[in-house]
């Protein structure tokens, strides 16, 4: 009786509990109520023109169908063949207002390419904005309404968001205008592939197409990011969506305001991140900063010492934790500013000081290096690693912009983890801590007759137009 008694009072405490937690739960309504007329509706058109010759239109040819989708797209289809046609393209989106006078802030993506972007208020007038810059790098946008007198959201600091907050987004997905929806923080300082410059905040939040551009606002009623982007394999939410810190937002808008474009530094310099088995290589403590892959001659890096192989711990003082952290850094720096780099060089640090150079407009592409025509002048049979290697010719050094490397025509022990592939150049080698160019094919197979039995082979290698640090456990025999 005694133990029932006790296993009942723990049932209704928890119970109690539950109830007081349900009690505690977030109420949304005031934030709604005071900031939801600061949300605008975004609905943008591309006009695509092109004219009709061969069977270049959907139904070419079939009139019935033609008329059909007549119908459905009136002012869209043509109706005599040989005449000029153009397709409106629309998409729709999100922003909010940062400015009693019209400033609306807004994602790159949804007003690129626009011919016309209209903006909706939640009192139903309609403006037709102007685009004052776009930012693709960080997918912000800045537009313009000629109005007066209108709400204006209040920016935060997401500096001071933490994991596991309550936000909530107001947004339009799939055109329901002024849609709430909450969730909580999942992370923050989130790296997407091709976003370099971006500590996206990750939520749960219910994110959909037409959310994009849209404020994400924290319990006090402050904008402290915006949606941009979701990961799903639907289309639709699935609790993963990330958005862009409203700090750096606002500093981006800031340019876009005064010039219309973003000035970014830029160091000339190719990295990756630091693993547990680089770290080793380079008698580093523990896996932390940048390590310099590749260095542009003539570039900020290259004038002020930084060298292939360096390891980049500090950047103005700030720590370089992981590597994706130091594009940002860079990247937010005004060109021409003095910075001290700290690096780690042969088994000890060392500061630089860098003049930060400029991102282009739009960054060039470089094409890939030619490989050159004949054979290579030396070759032999697989090696300890299953690698082949050849010597390059004076022609093949040439074309591949290299003093010095070894080919990799093929790789043999498939059983190796390895991450060389045929087609790459061997650069140099580090091992004991220790780099060395690579010059003979003899001199890397001493460097093979050298490597303790299971110890670790750090390869600088050129694929392409990059260079990369790549780690082989040696082999089991010696």
């Amino acid at each position: 009786m005694k133990k029932f008694v006790i296993t009942l009072a723990l049932v209704l405490s928890s119970i109690l509990s539950l109830h007081a937690q349900g009690r505690d739960l977030p109420d949304f309504t005031e934030l709604v109520e005071k900031q939801g007329a600061t949300v605008v509706n975004i609905s943008t058109t591309q006009v695509i023109k092109g004219r009709r010759g061969g069977p270049q239109f959907p139904f070419d040819g079939d009139e019935a169908a033609q008329e059909l989708l007549r119908r459905f797209f009136p002012g869209q289809i043509p109706n005599q063949p040989g005449l000029p046609q153009e397709f409106k393209s629309r998409s729709l989106g999100s922003g909010f207002i940062i400015s009693a006078d019209g400033h609306i802030l807004t994602n790159a993506h949804v007003v690129e390419g626009a011919d016309e972007v209209l903006v909706k208020l939640t009192d139903k007038r309609e403006f037709k904005a102007k685009v004052l810059g776009t930012d693709k790098r960080t997918d912000v946008a800045l537009i313009k309404i000629e109005a007066g007198n209108l709400p204006v959201a209040k920016l935060g600091d997401s500096t001071k968001l933490k994991v596991g907050e309550w936000v909530v987004a107001i947004g339009s997905p799939f055109g329901f205008e002024n849609t709430v929806t909450a969730g909580i923080v999942s992370a923050k300082g989130r790296s997407l592939a091709h976003e370099n410059y971006v500590p996206f905040i990750q939520t749960d939040v219910a994110i959909n197409p037409g959310n994009s551009g849209g404020p994400l606002f924290n319990l006090k009623g402050e904008v402290i990011g915006i949606n941009s982007q979701i990961f799903s394999r639907s289309g639709g939410s699935m609790g993963l969506s990330f958005a862009i810190p409203i700090d750096l937002a606002n500093e981006i808008q800031g340019q876009l305001k005064a010039k219309g474009k973003v000035s970014r530094g830029r160091l000339g310099i190719g990295i990756q991140e630091v693993s547990k088995e680089l770290a080793e290589s380079f008698n580093l403590g523990k896996p932390q900063g940048a390590l310099v892959a590749s260095v542009e001659k003539g570039s900020a890096a290259d004038k002020a010492g930084i060298e292939v192989g360096d390891i980049i711990l500090k950047f103005d003082g700030k720590a370089v934790t992981e590597s994706v952290d130091l594009p940002r850094m860079v990247g937010s720096t005004r060109p021409g500013t003095k910075s001290v780099v700290q690096v780690w060089r042969k088994g000890s640090s060392r500061e630089l000081t860098v003049t930060v150079g400029e991102i282009p407009d739009e960054e060039g592409k470089t094409s890939l290096a030619a490989r050159g025509g004949g054979k290579p002048a030396e070759s032999q049979a697989a090696n300890r690693l299953g690698l082949v290697l050849a010597v390059p010719t004076a022609e093949q050094k040439k074309a591949l912009d290299i003093q010095h490397g070894l080919i990799v025509e093929d790789v043999k022990n498939g059983s190796m983890r390895s991450e060389v592939r045929a087609g790459d150049i061997i650069l140099s080698a580090i091992a004991k801590g220790s780099q060395v160019d690579i010059k003979s094919l003899s001199q890397f197979n001493d460097i093979l007759k050298g490597l303790e039995k299971g110890a670790t082979l750090t390869l600088l290698v050129k694929r392409g137009d990059s260079q990369t640090f790549i780690t082989i456990k040696g082999p089991s025999d010696k």
